[in-house]
């Protein structure tokens, strides 16, 4: 990888190389079984997935953790120069347009061509990351199992029995149709060609779409302090799903968490776009019930009951203000039908 430039804002050679390293921690077992891949900081500024991959790096190296089968790898900070910025992104969201580059033409696109042969190695992917706004934690999954043109898939059931153990009390679905509908909003209608919607391609649908499974955890608010335990439990819960560690006797079973599916997605338009009150995720809205003012003035109501999600009061300009989510029928714990197309 070649060195960054200091406009990136990293003047300090130790800084510096810090961004140019990508930090990747492997342990196989000589017993054969599965493979699982756990992200830390895809994003800079959240940093609960790095803490609990550090702690699960101590118990393996100290034998409080012993690895039974299978291999898994681990990478702390999947976005050095982000982390190294202490923000968001270092040139750009590195959870966008995820697919591998013969000429990549920025930061996030060489760090890309180093994770996906990584993620090409292994079956399942637990992505650890954390949001603005307040609000619980929970977990994201992909579509049900389908042939679709859009996602198609054919390992939903393993990736909801993985949402369903790593213990969040909701389960989120629907991302990348909600996506492929909000792009086609913001030209009028018109469906989004091939290349638009690869920009909505993250981590877990690189991942789908090599094969395997994966699912995203949002830990609760950046400065939660109880997220880095969130993330530090779930990284347990799926060693134990798939039989790569012991299970202590008295573990208990996992609680069914409410599945929700995202519906809308609405834009930010203009710095006069204001919401009515400061939101957080999942706060529950009723029909009609107003949620934000246009800089015109207009007045943005519930279309139906539901909730919303990933309210972001500053949100750039064209960008997703907040998702709209209502309750989903799907069962985590049985198969879910194949979608038709």
């Amino acid at each position: 990888m070649s060195s960054l430039p200091n406009s990136n804002g990293l003047q300090n050679p130790r800084d510096l190389a810090l961004a140019n390293t990508l930090r990747v921690h492997g342990f196989a077992s000589v017993e054969p079984g599965p493979r699982l891949i756990v992200l830390g900081g895809v994003h800079g500024d959240e940093t609960c997935g790095t803490v609990a991959i550090e702690r699960v790096l101590a118990e393996i190296d100290g034998g409080a953790l012993r690895l039974l089968r299978g291999q898994l790898t681990m990478v702390p900070v999947a976005n050095p120069l982000a982390r190294q910025l202490k923000q968001r992104e270092g040139e750009r969201n590195l959870n966008r347009t995820f697919r591998p580059s013969q000429t990549p033409v920025d930061y996030e696109g060489r760090i890309t061509n180093l994770l996906c042969p990584l993620l090409d190695r292994h079956d399942v992917l637990l992505d650890l990351h954390s949001f603005t706004s307040q609000g619980e934690a929970f977990a994201m999954i992909g579509p049900r199992d389908n042939p679709g043109p859009l996602e198609p898939f054919s390992r939903a059931a393993e990736e909801g029995l993985l949402a369903l153990h790593i213990g969040t009390s909701r389960v989120v679905e629907g991302w990348l149709d909600i996506y492929a509908a909000s792009l086609a909003q913001r030209a009028g209608g018109v469906a989004a060609d091939g290349a638009a919607l690869a920009f909505g391609w993250g981590t877990n649908e690189y991942m789908r779409s090599r094969g395997g499974y994966g699912v995203t955890l949002e830990c609760g608010q950046h400065r939660d302090p109880a997220a880095p335990d969130v993330a530090h439990r779930a990284i347990h819960a799926a060693l134990r799903l798939l039989g790569m560690v012991e299970t202590p006797e008295g573990t208990p079973p996992p609680v069914h968490p409410s599945l929700l599916r995202l519906v809308s997605v609405v834009d930010r338009l203009d710095e006069g776009d204001r919401f009515v009150r400061e939101w957080s995720t999942f706060d529950p809205v009723s029909k009609g019930e107003p949620i934000g003012t246009r800089a015109d003035g207009t007045m943005l109501h519930a279309e139906q009951d539901g909730f919303l999600v990933f309210p972001n009061a500053t949100a750039i300009l064209g960008t997703e203000w907040f998702y709209f989510a209502v309750a989903s029928e799907r069962n985590l714990a049985t198969p879910a039908p194949v979608q038709k197309v």
